[in-house]
């Protein structure tokens, strides 16, 4: 699965299937596993700065952004994310600045994701929750 990159993950697409908007419907990757617990729109403080559904969502992409670096690994490395919402509505309206945020923290669309509406999170301002599995090479341990 090595390239000239160094890349330990690719998308997997089933022959005659499209190409999905702005995630993967599989992805295969080798090397070590790093789990991260879903992050929210506060800061490393816990403090909410906003309670603008795409600022949460940029604020928690930067959290998880900042795990993966305590633990030697990029954004690149994400093979999977699951969102919770608290509302569906809102996340679709704010769908160009969540991308803008994702691109600009995340930058890498070969993932898998899943997107599910919930009732509440547990901390009662927080909009958006994300967690992440992450498969780091073994050259980055």
């Amino acid at each position: 699965m090595n390239d000239k990159d160094n890349n330990t993950k690719r998308a997997v697409l089933p022959e005659g299937w499209p190409r999905p908007k702005g995630y993967a419907n599989g992805v295969l990757a080798s090397g070590r596993q790093l789990h991260v617990a879903g992050m929210i729109g506060w800061d490393a403080q816990g403090v909410f700065h906003t309670d603008d559904f795409a600022g949460q969502v940029r604020q928690a992409l930067t959290n998880v952004a900042e795990v993966l670096r305590a633990a030697g690994a990029s954004p690149h490395n994400i093979v999977r994310m699951t969102w919770y919402v608290t509302d569906k509505r809102e996340y679709l309206a704010a769908g160009r600045d969540i991308g803008r945020a994702f691109r600009d923290i995340i930058g890498d669309y070969d993932i898998a994701m899943t997107a599910v509406e919930v009732r509440a999170l547990i901390e009662d301002r927080a909009k958006v929750e994300i967690e992440v599995t992450a498969v780091v090479p073994q050259s980055q341990e």
